[in-house]
């Protein structure tokens, strides 16, 4: 059986067009891992991860020691062996084991790889204009680009927060779909009294309003809602989406390939949350065009909603060949299309790297300078 021989790993830094502002911090850059991967057979395979600080406990620096702690054990192994091995770690470090597996995964062809079919996926778009009077012309700029679905920040002040929310309703109309999202910003009585506020004209939900460890804190917000609740950041396991299903008008578990580990286990779980009664949203919004790859193929045959995995359109670059296709608000992947990784790209925008060989029945670490 073939066996694995060389690792790769790199920082990357990704300017973005615009900054991406979320209650917790605004992104001027995405700064992803980028995992390569490759056997003594001639397969290779690659993912990347992003970890975004604030968004949870883990750290860029924790997620980096990790893989260079692991992948010399992942070396010289047969790649289902060395994948079983490493999640066996995930609480360690969701991001970095899931960039790991995921490179595994590709490596050894994956079937939810395969796009057979020409595939179209809608995506939201988020609504970055503060200013109420700049909302209507953005909003019409998006319907004009085809997005039928927006993502609207809130989480900052109550007050401000609904009128934001009113005046791109009108702006909407009926011609699209509003997601709220509080990004875990709100206390419980702060949650309670905007989501209470709200007029549900337009309104999918109202996502992860309270910290992701308070779950009485976000039921009661959900009892509270005129709209239906998204748990997001505290869905990493199945028995979280188990934990989800139990609190009434919460209709929707958001789940990302980063906290899950593997392509296999996102797909289990977001047919789990379809299982229990709820509605699966999937997407990372942080995440590289590799990120968005990944999570629209799994999309294809899991998903019946916009999804979020739009991250590819922030970047003022791609790291693929070919690139991801955006058309009338939808990611679209042609019958067979199966990228590569844009080698000048990759290279352009690498901060750091190292390579692990195996040789002899030994690794040896290589540092390039970035």
């Amino acid at each position: 059986m073939p066996r694995l021989t060389t690792i790769s790993l790199r920082r990357l830094l990704l300017p973005l067009i615009r900054p991406y502002r979320l209650s917790y911090r605004t992104f001027d850059e995405f700064e992803p891992y980028l995992v390569e991967v490759a056997d003594d057979s001639g397969r290779t395979g690659f993912a990347d991860g992003h970890i975004s600080p604030g968004s949870s406990a883990e750290t860029r620096d924790g997620g980096w020691a990790f893989m260079r702690k692991h992948i010399p054990q992942m070396l010289g192994r047969e790649p289902a062996v060395a994948k079983a091995e490493l999640l066996a770690h995930f609480e360690e470090s969701k991001v970095a084991t899931t960039a790991l597996a995921c490179a595994l995964e590709v490596l050894e062809s994956h079937p939810l790889l395969c796009v057979d079919t020409d595939t179209t996926l809608p995506l939201l778009t988020p609504v970055n204009a503060t200013d109420l009077d700049a909302i209507p012309a953005e909003i019409a700029d998006w319907l004009a680009q085809g997005f039928r679905t927006f993502k609207v920040k809130v989480g900052k002040d109550i007050d401000a927060d609904l009128a934001r929310v009113r005046v791109i309703q009108k702006a909407v109309g009926t011609r699209a779909t509003l997601r709220l999202d509080a990004n875990r910003a709100y206390d419980r009585e702060q949650g309670m009294s905007f989501a209470a506020a709200l007029d549900p004209a337009q309104i999918e939900l109202f996502e992860q309003p309270c910290d992701s460890d308070d779950w009485d804190a976000n039921a009661a917000v959900a009892a509270a809602s005129t709209v239906p609740l998204m748990l997001d950041e505290p869905i990493c396991t199945l028995d979280d989406i188990d934990r989800a299903a139990g609190i009434e008008n919460v209709r929707f578990c958001k789940l990302k390939l980063k906290r899950f580990g593997s392509l296999d286990r996102l797909r289990d779980g977001l047919m789990r949350v379809r299982e229990r009664g709820m509605e699966p949203v999937l997407g990372d919004g942080l995440g590289s065009d590799v990120q968005s790859w990944l999570e629209g193929c799994v999309a294809r045959s899991t998903i019946r909603n916009a999804g979020e995995f739009n991250g590819f359109l922030k970047p003022k670059d791609r790291l693929l060949d070919p690139h991801l296709t955006f058309a009338d608000g939808s990611l679209k992947m042609p019958a067979g299309y199966r990228p590569k990784l844009d080698r000048a790209a990759v290279e352009r925008f690498t901060t750091a790297r190292l390579d692990f060989h195996f040789e002899g029945g030994r690794v040896k670490e290589i540092s390039y300078a970035a």
